[in-house]
């Protein structure tokens, strides 16, 4: 990658930063931003409040494009929480629905879920972790004519197993489900084309691989899944005129911009604006080959060493997030404080050590970690 990218980063100056699937440093582009907005706010008041709802719209247009979708299908949100939570409280569930996700999903993609099986008595069906991945055809399998959602995400984030979202889609559509993803592991990693996937709704946020702050959550509704899902978080904005505040009777948005139910945090879509700019400037597809590159490159280093690889590596499966189980005798947790104490940064994670480069890394990034491996 060019030199100059990680020039924006301060952090690596200090850090061999390999920790993107919990938290991204912010490019400075983007903090200089958000503290732009903040100073205007101090100085004039509500006086250009035009420009912040104008660049809470680009930065609306740019997640689109990342996406391939309509800039009216994204609505902004607090986190990936939220847009599920969202999800499974416009549904009108039944007691014969059953829900089809993946046993080893991170909570935000599981909490929503189980809500609806503890209220309407909706069975979830959890597909096993095999071995660091996920058996397709297993999961397929659980999809049945009562199947009422499936939920996956792009990338698990323990693993760094990669779906195939295309085959999930077919197959919730086959028995007319909806298909939900989460795609805050992919998201600013690698291309996406939910519509392309028969996807019908995505939830993200934009403290990972976006590089932006937190606070930006992002909610994708197809057009089809509009008219099957209700908006349950509503406010003043999700009306179609929000600034007749006279008619109390008017109808909700007829998109996902239903789901923004009040003015937001203005600061952070500046930032937020500006991260966007960086990755789809530098480009989508080419982050995802420099990851892979780095990703193989990882993987080769510990080949020498007594680690076990558990992510797959499998070609359609891998991604740029890999996970380790450390040599017998030693936990996780020991090692990552040992690394920490070098100044690199990964995650402890379930008895495993989780390494997730992004665009900024470089192979001495991966050296550095190899070397300080005990």
């Amino acid at each position: 990658m060019n030199e100059s990218i990680r020039e924006l980063f301060p952090a690596l100056r200090r850090y061999a930063y390999l920790n993107s699937a919990a938290v991204s440093p912010i490019p400075v582009s983007a903090i200089e931003a958000v503290n732009v907005q903040l100073k205007d706010v101090s100085e004039h008041g509500s006086t250009n409040y035009p420009e912040w709802v104008a660049t809470k719209n680009r930065s609306r247009a740019l997640v689109a494009e990342m996406l391939n979708v309509d800039p009216v299908n994204v609505a902004f949100t607090r986190n990936t929480s939220d847009g599920f939570a969202a999800i499974a409280a416009g549904i009108e569930w039944k007691p014969s629905d059953n829900i089809v996700t993946f046993h080893r999903e991170f909570p935000a993609n599981f909490y929503p879920w189980r809500s609806v099986r503890d209220r309407y008595g909706v069975e979830v069906r959890l597909c096993p972790e095999r071995e660091g991945r996920m058996e397709l055809e297993e999961f397929i399998g659980l999809i049945d004519e009562n199947t009422r959602l499936v939920s996956i995400s792009a990338v698990q984030f323990s693993t760094g197993y990669r779906a195939d979202l295309e085959r999930i889609g077919e197959a919730a559509h086959a028995v007319g489900a909806l298909f939900a993803v989460d795609v805050i592991q992919g998201l600013g990693a690698m291309p996406f084309d939910l519509p392309g996937c028969n996807v019908d709704l995505a939830s993200g946020a934009s403290h990972k691989w976006l590089c932006a702050p937190e606070g930006c959550g992002i909610l994708y509704v197809s057009d089809s899944a509009r008219d099957r899902v209700t908006p349950s978080l509503v406010g003043w904005i999700s009306v179609e005129e929000p600034w007749d505040f006279k008619d109390l009777d008017q109808r909700y948005k007829p998109n996902a911009l239903a789901w923004e139910s009040g003015t937001g945090a203005s600061s952070l879509f500046y930032g937020l604006e500006q991260s966007l700019k960086l990755l789809i400037g530098t480009g989508i597809g080419l982050i995802e080959s420099h990851l892979a590159e780095l990703s193989d490159y990882l993987c080769e280093g510990l080949s020498f060493r007594n680690y076990k690889i558990i992510s797959s590596r499998q070609p359609g499966e891998k991604s740029q997030i890999v996970s380790v189980k450390p040599p017998e005798g030693q936990t996780s947790d020991d090692i990552f404080k040992k690394l920490e104490s070098e100044n690199v940064i990964v995650s402890s994670r379930s008895g495993i050590l989780r390494i997730s480069p992004h665009f900024y890394n470089v192979k001495e990034d991966i050296d550095r970690l190899v070397d300080a491996l005990p």
